[in-house]
């Protein structure tokens, strides 16, 4: 247990925890002015809550100071699991406590509303200020629009603010019945409001079956003309549905929630699925108050996008179980197969997106990139013809003196700038020998492997330290990843300096891209290579500097590793070293070493 000097009210709150009992229910930790600043759920809430007040010293930096702001704590005991999750999300959205993790507010997203009036009308709306059923909330309104066009094509309702006593111009364009003046009946008018909830649902199948059985029945009857504009809207939601559909419509009423996080931020996707259509997709982005692993997060969230897209779903397909949601408040789908497994993919591919999309978000806005740093990435982007904004580059270099001691370093410039905690070391593990092309696919194939398997973003552009070999290692040890990203190459001259930018063309072929050795955009690629090149040296010294330096040099009698080192640095390999004149040797290393390195290499 905690002492005074930690938190001055501990006295008074080990009182309190004495009479938390322990049963399943919600607690509330309260500051000293009685603001609510944490919420949470527990299965036993005396062992939850006075978790937080034992082993201190083992806790993150952000618990420590949510327990220092503890004045008093609130506790509610329900009767199930299911009890105390729908009531922590309740008070979550109720009292917006400071520390816990919470969705961005859904305001901003368009929805759909059907009105609590005589006649319904069907609104697009951002906000809650209309009496009625709200469907959504849609990822954009272009979505929303195309999917209330279809509505309205497939179905004749009012759009009028005050019903006159006479039919309007949307009567006689046939876009509604004019229930105002009886033309049609309030049950006829309420099937059709129906049948556009159940749209809004997601509901395509039943409606279809209800469509067909009407147009043979028309038909049966002889009422052809009927018959044939039923078939119409049949084709339309039918061609509909063709464009949603992802996987079988066996898949009947799921949702799927993917997620991946960094150090202050998670990224959630959540689909909802209905007869195999997507029905809508939100992503999410939370900041983390007390280093919540994914699976607390997803704790929390599930619950409250269930709540807030009003899912009637009772499975949720999930990238790892969620041990505080209960299975009897939703089945959980873990590690799915078949059309499941889709969609989780899809889920996925769908975060890693939004996560690129916030990270260059907040590198624009937050002073993170100059200006002039972004106008030189999208000349970048133009000169590589990438999809997207390089925002992310990474760049690769190999370093060894005829191949001992290989490494390899990987730095990242993130908004034109350097990146250094998410620079990289490798140490070659499968390579005999110098050889730069074994090392380069070894080194890539891994760090992307990694990345791949643990669902973290890619960069949007990957540079190699060489030409085209290099390039073309690059893209095969991407392939056996089963990745794609941008490729390009820094080629030197003979005198080792930079004077190429490569890129693969539409073709697959290589290209050189023309740049000025005064262009600011030269400066920033040779920024990067020197910056790698730096990374990957001083990485094989610390390596080095650590081991026993062994060469056909140090096998000479009379060398040392300092003398050898020197000359590999110099002249680059014991082939170069062997080809020189005894006055190069002398020159590097003095007379009396040049002549027993000169004599030893020629005999």
């Amino acid at each position: 247990m905690i002492d005074h000097t930690i938190n001055p009210n501990i006295e008074r709150i080990a009182l309190r925890l004495k009479t938390i009992p322990e049963t399943p229910g919600v607690y509330q930790h309260l500051d000293a002015d009685g603001k609510v600043i944490y919420v949470g759920k527990a299965r036993n809430l005396q062992r939850r809550v006075s978790s937080y007040f034992s082993h201190y010293d083992d806790k993150s930096a952000k618990i420590k100071m949510l327990v220092r702001s503890i004045y008093d704590i609130r506790v509610t005991v329900v009767a199930t699991e299911v009890d105390a999750l729908l009531l922590e999300n309740s008070l979550i959205k109720r009292y917006q406590p400071r520390y816990n993790s919470m969705l961005k507010d859904d305001k901003s997203y368009p929805y759909l509303c059907i009105t609590d009036e005589d006649y319904p009308r069907l609104l697009y709306t951002r906000r809650h200020n209309i009496k009625g059923q709200y469907y959504g909330p849609y990822p954009n309104g272009r979505i929303l629009r195309e999917l209330q066009d279809i509505i309205r094509q497939l179905f004749t309702y009012r759009t009028c603010n005050i019903m006159g006593n006479r039919p309007c111009m949307k009567h006689q364009i046939g876009l509604c019945g004019a229930p105002c003046v009886g033309k049609q009946s309030r049950e006829e008018y309420n099937a059709t409001i129906e049948n556009i909830r159940r749209i809004l649902k997601g509901d395509f199948g039943d409606i279809l079956d209800e469509l067909k059985r009407q147009m043979y029945t028309l038909a049966a009857e002889l009422r052809f003309e009927e018959a044939e504009s039923i078939k119409r809207k049949v084709h339309l939601l039918e061609e509909y549905q063709g464009r949603s559909t992802v996987v079988d419509t066996n898949v009947k009423d799921v949702d799927v929630v993917s997620i991946i996080s960094d150090e202050r931020y998670a990224y959630i996707n959540f689909m909802r699925v209905k007869h195999g259509a997507i029905i809508y997709s939100i992503s999410n982005e939370i900041k983390k108050q007390l280093d919540e692993s994914d699976e607390e997060i997803l704790a929390t969230v599930v619950p409250a996008l269930h709540e807030q897209t009003q899912s009637t779903a009772s499975e949720v397909v999930l990238p790892m179980t969620v041990a505080d949601l209960p299975e009897d408040y939703l089945k959980q789908t873990v590690e799915p197969r078949g059309d499941r497994r889709k969609l989780l993919e899809l889920s996925l591919r769908n975060v890693e997106s939004y996560q690129k999309q916030c990270r260059h978000q907040r590198a624009l806005t937050q002073g993170d990139a100059a200006p002039q740093a972004v106008k030189l990435l999208e000349r970048l982007q133009k000169a590589l013809g990438l999809p997207s904004l390089p925002m992310d580059i990474e760049c690769f270099d190999n370093s060894n003196i005829q191949g001992a001691y290989p490494v390899a370093g990987m730095v990242r410039f993130t908004a034109g700038k350097p990146n250094r905690k998410e620079y990289r070391k490798f140490n070659i593990k499968g390579v005999d020998g110098p050889d730069d092309y074994a090392s380069m696919a070894e080194v890539i194939e891994r760090r992307y492997r990694r990345l791949h398997e643990a669902g973290e973003a890619l960069p949007d552009l990957l540079i190699v330290d060489g030409g085209e070999g290099q390039m073309h290692v690059a893209e095969k040890a991407l392939q056996q990843v089963g990745v794609t990203i941008p490729i390009a190459g820094l080629a030197k001259d003979d005198s080792h300096r930079t004077n190429e930018l490569l890129r693969f063309d539409s073709r697959g072929d290589i290209a050189v891209v023309g740049l000025k050795p005064t262009d600011q955009l030269f400066h920033l690629l040779e920024q990067i290579q020197n910056e790698v090149h730096r990374f990957a040296i001083t990485f094989h010294k610390e390596k080095r500097s650590k081991g026993t330096f062994r060469t056909a040099l140090t096998d000479i009698p009379g060398i040392g590793e300092k003398t050898a080192h020197d000359l590999l640095l110099r002249f680059g390999s014991i082939k170069q070293i062997q080809l020189q004149t005894l006055d190069d040797l002398t020159a590097a290393i003095g007379p009396a070493k040049a002549a027993l390195v000169y004599k030893h290499l020629n005999s």
